[in-house]
């Protein structure tokens, strides 16, 4: 198996936010050891994933607490490398699907994406970077619940629901809409 580093490197660029934040990601990794863990409070890498329903035609998507927005799934790395298996964690923790499919295990997209400063479980979390590898995963034939602590509901959407629903206009624009169009190659 590619380190994460052969990953990012052999990953291949859709758009230029991609080319600029997978060269970013890149010198950031190599002189910054603590990345893959909170530790590095600058900025550290996070695993996404965009999850199609078991006919393809739907995206799962969860209400997320702390950004009161409809968003993909997705979470730290917290010392991991693999981020395919964080990806796939963090799916199964927010939303309760266990039966999930890689589509394909090569990164789906990057994105370099700003954390505004928030409080988290009473603890205030200043400014930052995620450093986020995304995967396209399929769902299996399951009944999704949402995970109280980070979001208050679990839903399927028609891509172009998921779209409007989300209430970030720069994610829906630069990050969901990226998506949307990049798998609709594997959509029915």
């Amino acid at each position: 198996m590619k380190s994460l580093l052969e990953q990012i490197e052999a990953f291949v660029p859709g758009c230029p936010q991609e080319e600029r934040d997978r060269e970013t990601m890149l010198t950031y990794l190599r002189t910054h050891p603590d990345a893959l863990t909170r530790e590095d409070e600058q900025a550290h890498m996070t695993a996404s994933a965009w999850v199609l329903s078991p006919d393809r035609r739907r995206v799962v998507m969860v209400y997320h607490n702390i950004y009161q927005s409809w968003s993909w799934t997705g979470g730290h790395a917290d010392g991991a490398c693999d981020m395919l298996s964080v990806a796939l964690r963090e799916v199964r923790e927010e939303t309760g699907l266990k039966e999930l499919t890689p589509i394909t295990e090569d990164i789906f997209s990057l994105e370099c994406l700003h954390v505004a400063a928030h409080e988290k479980n009473g603890k205030f979390v200043a400014d930052h970077i995620h450093m986020n590898v995304t995967y396209l995963l399929q769902a299996g034939e399951e009944t999704v619940r949402k995970k109280s602590d980070e979001n208050s509901a679990v839903a399927w959407f028609l891509p172009e629901e998921a779209l409007a629903a989300s209430t970030e206009p720069w994610m829906v624009e630069q990050v969901y809409r990226k998506l949307v169009d990049r798998a609709a190659s594997y959509m029915k």
